[in-house]
This record gives structure tokens, C-alpha cells and sequence, in this order.
């Protein structure tokens, strides 16, 4: 099976791929991991110990630079068995898992609950690391020992450097341990390309579809594959005061949402908050007609526009109308011209990287 380079390199000869720097220097990491990998699946000595697993890589770095594109290649070349799963998923079956160990009565729910996951596999592959819940932050360290203590080797993807992950979090100096974990037993590196391939994929694409029909939900559903590579995207929970707000879709810094599951809900500037922390990208479908009639919903898009603003996310959209003509009457009307402004800012093309 070809190393990562050699399959990194025919992509960009073939044109799949454009070749970039920061990508190239990152590919033999993946590769030394590859070769360590091989090493163990070749062992068959009876009376010699098999090597020791490679360190694992977790790799770091802003948003659209192919940290999650390089990992899947990666995935697809590796001689022995392996997973690929989004991390936020990955955390959600492992709360699931020990809750039902709970139910059977095993004192150590999370025991069980490693050695099936490490059951053999050779690699896990996360995407998108990041620890937001209190919860994640008390098990992961253990979580991850046990996967090590098995010999499973781990690579990961993460927006944020180890020293950053559960930043501020309540009892943070528990999750400490967890962190020195990581820099130990893998390799810290980053990708520091210039370029955002996302923002590109966006470039001369319009970001506002009207009216509401059957043209402009085909118009974001064909934008939304593009940006996810087409991939599985499953929900994302954010966890904002003791509280979980659901994300339909997500994946690699893109989030997906209806009008009704951001604005029709109870939500706050917390959650807007913790969502623009969240994506780089936000797709808002099916944005109404604003007026006397839905004017709670009215004022929690224009809180949460706000946050997006100000966090420089990237807005794609469906609406009724646009934007200077969603909300034309009733109380609010003339203070939504501020909303507009910035929404009609928000579609230029270079908006979020200035």
C-alpha cells in the first residue's frame, strides 16, 4: 500500500489535489505512523515482543486547511484495522456505553466501554477535537489511557493547540493531566497554511437564496455537500450553561441549522456565542418573513446575527426575501435596518477574512 506522500503526490499530479506546503510537511508524520503501524502488523515472532506502537499525531491548525481532508487520505492507506469518527460522536457513544454498563451494575462503567472500542483496531482516527463539557473533560484522559495502555494508536484533528483545549472550563486543573497525556504520547503539530480552502470552495458563490421553493433548498443542499466533501454529518451538541443545544448537521467547522432550530427555540446570546465559537461556517435555512407575528423569533435573529458578526463566521442562507425586505412592519422594523446592514455585508467575499 502507497505511503501518504506517494498518494498525496499522484493527487496533485492527476490535479485532484493543489499542492500545498504546510499539507506536504505535515505527511511525514502521517507517514512515520504508517511505517510503525506496519512494523506491528509484519510482527509474527512467537519470542519477540512485538514493536511498540508509534506516537500518535494531532494535528492542529485554523479552519479549511485540509487537516481533516490529509487524515481521511491517510485513513485509506493504513495496513491495519482502523476508525475514522467525528470526535463529538465518538464522545457521545462513549457516555452511552457506560450509561448502559451503569444500568448492568459495573462499578467502573468506563472500563468495558475502552476495551470494546480498542477491540481490534490499530488506529482511531478523530475529527475536530475539542472539549466544551465538563463531563467529556473528567473521562477523556482515562478514556485515552486505556486506548493507549491497549496499543491502539491515535490521530486527531483540532482547531486549537492541546494548551487550549477545555480553556477556562470549570475544574480545569483535573483535565491538566490530560494534556501532557496528549503531548507524550503524540506528536503535536500544526498546519499553518495561508490559505482557507474553504473559503475558496465559497469564492464567487453566492451566499443568500430567495425566494423560499424548491431551487434554493437544491441550490444549499448542492453548497452543503461541497463544503462537508459529501461526508456524514452528524448532529453537534453544545454545551452552554449546564444546558444542550443541538446543531442538526455539522462537520470540519461547518454547521447546519433551520431558522426554527435557532431562532424558534428559547435560545440566548450564550448559545449564539457558543455556536459562533463553534463553526467557521454557518448554512441558516429557511429564514421567514419577520414582523408582529413571529417577533420573539425576530429579535433572537437579530441577537443571534450579532454574535456571528462579531465572531466573523461566514453566513449562507435561505430566505423569503432579501434582507432589507424580511422585516418591513411592525414594532422592531426600523431597528432591523442595523441587521440588514450587516447581512448585506456579510455576503461580500472577502468578508470573513478581513
Amino acid at each position: 500500500m502507497e505511503t501518504l506522500t506517494d498518494h498525496y503526490a499522484r493527487l496533485t499530479a492527476a490535479g485532484d489535489l493543489t499542492p500545498d506546503a504546510a499539507q506536504q510537511a505535515a505527511l511525514p508524520e502521517f507517514d512515520r505512523i504508517r511505517a510503525g503501524l506496519a512494523a506491528r502488523a509484519a510482527h509474527k515472532g512467537w519470542f519477540r515482543r512485538a514493536p511498540e506502537p508509534p506516537k500518535g499525531l494531532y494535528l492542529w491548525g485554523g479552519v479549511g486547511r485540509g487537516k481533516s481532508m490529509l487524515m481521511d487520505l491517510f485513513v485509506e492507506t493504513v495496513p491495519v484495522p482502523a476508525r475514522r469518527v467525528h470526535f463529538h460522536a465518538f464522545m457521545q457513544e462513549i457516555h452511552a456505553g457506560m450509561h448502559a454498563a451503569r444500568q448492568k451494575g459495573v462499578e467502573d462503567a468506563l472500563a468495558p466501554v475502552a476495551a470494546s472500542v480498542a477491540d481490534g483496531l490499530g488506529l482511531l482516527a478523530f475529527d475536530e477535537m475539542q472539549i466544551t463539557d465538563i463531563t467529556d473533560a473528567m473521562i477523556v484522559g482515562r478514556l485515552f489511557q486505556s486506548l493507549f495502555d491497549a496499543g491502539i494508536v491515535v490521530v486527531t484533528t483540532s482547531n486549537r493547540h492541546p494548551d487550549d483545549l477545555y480553556k477556562d472550563g470549570l475544574n480545569r486543573q483535573l483535565f491538566l493531566p490530560f494534556i501532557d497525556l496528549i503531548k507524550t504520547r503524540m506528536v503535536v503539530h500544526e498546519i499553518n497554511s495561508p490559505t482557507d480552502y474553504r473559503q475558496d470552495r465559497l469564492a464567487g458563490s453566492p451566499t443568500w437564496f430567495t425566494p423560499l421553493g424548491p431551487e434554493t433548498r437544491e441550490q444549499m443542499q448542492a453548497l452543503w455537500d461541497d463544503l462537508t466533501d459529501g461526508q456524514d454529518t452528524p448532529p453537534h451538541v453544545l454545551h452552554v450553561q449546564k444546558r444542550a443545544v443541538e446543531i442538526p448537521a455539522f462537520r470540519n467547522g461547518v454547521a447546519r441549522a433551520s431558522f426554527y432550530d435557532l431562532c424558534g427555540r428559547p435560545l440566548g446570546p450564550a448559545d449564539y456565542l457558543a455556536l459562533a465559537d463553534a463553526a467557521r461556517v454557518l448554512m441558516l435555512e429557511n429564514i421567514p418573513r419577520l414582523g408582529r407575528s413571529n417577533f420573539n423569533e425576530a429579535k433572537r435573529f437579530v441577537t443571534l446575527i450579532d454574535a456571528l458578526y462579531e465572531a466573523r463566521v461566514r453566513l449562507i442562507c435561505s430566505a423569503a426575501a432579501e434582507p432589507e425586505y424580511l422585516y418591513v412592519e411592525g414594532e422592531g422594523s426600523f431597528e432591523f435596518e442595523r441587521t440588514a446592514s450587516r447581512l448585506r455585508e456579510m455576503q461580500s467575499a472577502d468578508w470573513a477574512q478581513d
